[in-house]
């Protein structure tokens, strides 16, 4: 098969499971380091629809949240199949991540999805905190409800104070955050960068955990180390 990743996540669970399927991935698909010939056909949400077209796809692999619907119908409308998936929790990526690896190219279930799944069954709380999650900055944007990096982080003890936002990512003023009752501050390294330096000043006085944003919004191999690696980080902010 030849087959176009519009999303990251799923661009890194195909190279992994099967090298050499993939034509073309976007501008942000990083991991594995080594993606071979296949094509940069742009963004996720700005993808070249007359490139992805050029390359002649059997599927395209999106994601309902990462990629615009428009790019999607121009897709199918010129004939090409196009498969979408939603994660919204943990359960639900597993079964995606199956759903097109299994399902749609016909792999054997790879170890890495069962290993993924045995790390996260396995998984003991780090604590229990409240914490607000940024993910981006200059408007501050939180994580909300319905989330699938709220879910992992759920498990993991850390309760998400904006969880039951009407919206899936709410525009929060800093001086809110800052005054939120909140015990922490999650900070991912995508899709904005947050670092030392930049987003823990903002909240003076109140622990900040640095996690890996691979870790806590990717559903692929990372799911695999991501218990260990997001509580690590967690147990460091303490």
């Amino acid at each position: 098969m030849r087959v176009v990743s519009l999303v990251p996540s799923l661009t890194e669970a195909v190279a992994v499971s099967a090298p050499g399927l993939l034509v073309g991935v976007t501008d942000w698909c990083t991991h594995p380091a080594e993606l071979g010939e296949a094509a940069r056909i742009g963004g996720t949400k700005n993808p070249d629809v007359r490139a992805v077209l050029a390359l002649r796809p059997d599927l395209v692999i999106a994601n309902e949240e990462e990629n615009r619907a428009p790019d999607l119908d121009a897709l199918r409308a010129a004939g090409v199949e196009v498969l979408v998936t939603e994660v919204r929790d943990l359960p639900q990526a597993l079964s995606e991540l199956e759903r097109v690896l299994v399902g749609a190219l016909g792999l054997e279930r790879p170890e890495w999805l069962s290993r993924a799944g045995e790390a996260w069954a396995e998984v003991e709380p780090v604590g229990a905190f409240t914490a607000f999650v940024p993910v981006w900055r200059r408007p501050w944007m939180v994580l909300g409800r319905d989330t699938f990096a709220g879910d992992l982080l759920a498990r993991l003890g850390v309760r998400n104070a904006y969880a039951g936002h009407a919206e899936r990512y709410p525009k929060v003023p800093a001086a809110e955050l800052a005054g939120s009752g909140c015990d922490l501050v999650v900070l991912p390294d995508e899709p904005y960068r947050f670092t030392a330096g930049d987003g823990p000043e903002a909240f003076p006085g109140l622990p900040a955990a640095l996690v890996s944003g691979r870790h806590l919004t990717w559903y692929g191999p990372s799911l695999a180390q991501a218990p260990a690696v997001l509580a690590a980080a967690l147990r460091a902010a303490r």
